[in-house]
């Protein structure tokens, strides 16, 4: 009988991936075929209602407990239905993931690779529009926003996940004369709670698969906000080959699936994206039944951000600017990268205001379907309310002043205007939380007191995620780097705190902004495995003496 753990025949060989290489961002530029595709899938998205169910060992799983997928930038038009899970699917995807893993952590690790392998190729090319035109409308993404993240980031941590596994086998022990020693990089005993949020379908797929990658099934809630892309991402990978129960996709109802998963003694782990108070949440529940588990869970989480730009006197004013509109504008703020606070001296207030106010009246506003906007809509309802009560403090508060923008209309979608607030309090809530949209709170500052101001851009927030720094003089940049050392896990000098690419800024903070395992690394592949030291002793002692109990 062939079952998905037969292997007939193994292959023998110490083998190498094909080389990783960051998948080439596509222009879409008016004319090209590559534009006219994606507006054809656009179209065609646009033109259906894709019901979504839950897909658990493999089987498509009906709930008939449904909830309406809308375009946030058209909240009007439904694009899909998606049966929402509980407790009880909860409880059937775990069992599915235990019986997987019986047969999914023997694998070879070339064959768990090869899926990865293939759902990279497939997403290329005839996945690519598929996966863009979804997190597009879904998500409310521009083309460029959808393209670095559905298919190039995705692509990327497919690939470099599969070399950074290959070099996570290859880290062996020395053995000494007469000994072999070898490391066995088991998978962990029991399965994965992954956890992704709406902003990224390349977070959803990342994952779910860097802890299948090594041998371990996984329990996958994604976003219902963000739900449209992260069924394609499910699809892509039961199209590569992905066998059943070894990725189990359960979008729901948060607490009741959270109460199945935190329930069972084979919680091995969780991989989480989201909010801070939801992670400090998901670890406390941990902790409440750590006697009932098999093993400690791991927990690996990247949080929330109040990500920086600091300007020296000596900074570029339009390099200042330019950072401040595309870190802190592109998708909507809605990055845990996105720039959300700037610090500018005195001399240089002006020119960078003057430069950044200019550049965001330029911006266009409106749905991803028409490629020449810049900035579509925040993603629902709540998000829209939030942000909409910074801005009115922002508007009513002394000391603060709205230097453009500062607008809110949800009459068609969500649309929250790029806003621009100077503060004079480093200290205003406008400059120490996380606001998760398209508001960044500029602070002037003494340019004659730098290390003054490093030390409020350090002490101000309680995150520590990204940040960057401008300045011409190496001087500023060394203190800067040295005095934010911890203040940012991921640090720019001269440019954009955003825009991290897999195997060239692995990407995660700490502090409040989580665990810092660094996505798109290696030390993220760590995480997943449970090692075992193997000693074979070729001749063995047959003596329990030693030489030094031999008489004077």
């Amino acid at each position: 009988m062939n079952t998905p753990g037969s292997f007939a025949a193994p292959s023998q060989g110490v083998f190498s991936p094909p080389r990783a290489y960051n998948e080439p961002v596509r222009d879409y530029e008016p004319g090209s075929a590559t534009r006219k595709s994606l507006k054809n899938e656009l179209a065609r998205q646009m033109s259906e209602v894709v019901e979504i169910p839950l897909i658990i060992g493999g089987e498509e799983i009906r709930t008939g407990k449904t909830r309406d997928v809308t375009m946030p930038h058209d909240h009007g038009h439904v694009i899909a239905r998606c049966h929402i899970g509980g407790a009880a699917e909860a409880e059937r995807a775990i069992e599915a993931a235990r019986e997987a893993w019986r047969f999914w952590s023997d694998w070879p690790w070339e064959d768990r690779a090869a899926v990865l392998l293939r759902a990279a190729e497939l997403l290329r090319e005839e996945w690519r529009d598929r996966l863009n035109a979804s997190t597009m409308l879904g998500q409310s993404k521009t083309v460029y926003q959808a393209e670095i993240d559905a298919a190039c980031e995705s692509i990327d941590f497919f690939t470099f996940n599969v070399s950074f596994a290959r070099r996570l086998y290859g880290e062996q022990p020395i053995s000494g004369p007469g000994v072999w020693n070898r490391m066995d990089h088991r998978p962990l005993e029991g399965f994965i709670y992954a956890i992704s949020p709406f902003n990224f379908t390349a977070i959803g797929a990342n994952l779910a698969t860097t802890p299948a990658l090594v041998g371990n099934t996984v329990v996958w809630k994604p976003s219902t906000t963000g739900v449209l892309g992260a069924y394609y991402t499910m699809r892509l990978l039961e199209a590569a080959g992905m066998p059943p129960g070894v990725i189990n996709f359960i979008p729901g109802d948060a607490p009741r699936i959270s109460d199945a998963v935190f329930a069972s003694p084979d919680l091995a782990g969780i991989h989480f994206t989201g909010s801070t108070r939801t992670f400090q949440h998901l670890w406390s529940r941990t902790a409440q039944n750590l006697a009932n588990y098999r093993s400690y869970p791991r927990i690996v989480g990247e949080t929330g951000g109040k990500d920086f730009i600091l300007a020296h006197e000596s900074a570029d004013p339009q390099a200042v600017a330019t950072a401040i509109v595309r870190g802190g504008f592109e998708y909507q703020g809605q990055k845990c990268s996105a720039a959300s606070r700037a610090y500018i001296p005195a001399s240089l207030w002006r020119e960078v205001v003057d430069r950044s106010v200019a550049m965001t009246e330029e911006l266009r506003m409106g749905g991803p379907d028409d490629f020449r906007n810049f900035v579509c809509a925040v993603i629902d309802r709540p998000s829209f309310d939030r942000i909409e009560g910074y801005l009115d403090w922002a508007a009513g508060s002394s000391g603060n002043k709205v230097l453009v923008g500062g607008g809110c209309d949800d009459s068609t979608g969500y649309f929250v205007e790029p806003t621009l607030v100077g503060c004079d309090d480093a200290g205003d809530k406008l400059m120490c939380e996380e606001i998760f949209g398209p508001v960044v709170s500029l602070h002037r500052y003494d340019g004659s007191d730098w290390e003054g101001v490093l030390q409020t851009v350090d002490s101000t927030s309680p995150y520590a995620l990204t940040g960057a720094v401008f300045s011409d003089c190496r001087v500023a940049v060394a203190q800067a780097t040295s005095t934010l050392r911890h203040a940012a896990g991921n640090f720019y000098i001269n440019d954009k705190p955003t825009g991290a690419v897999v195997g060239q800024q692995p990407f995660g903070g700490g502090r409040a902004s989580g665990t810092n395992d660094k996505a798109g690394s290696i030390l993220n592949l760590h995480r997943w495995v449970s090692p075992r030291t193997i000693k074979e002793t070729f001749r063995p002692p047959s003596d329990y003496r030693y030489p030094f109990m031999g008489e004077e």
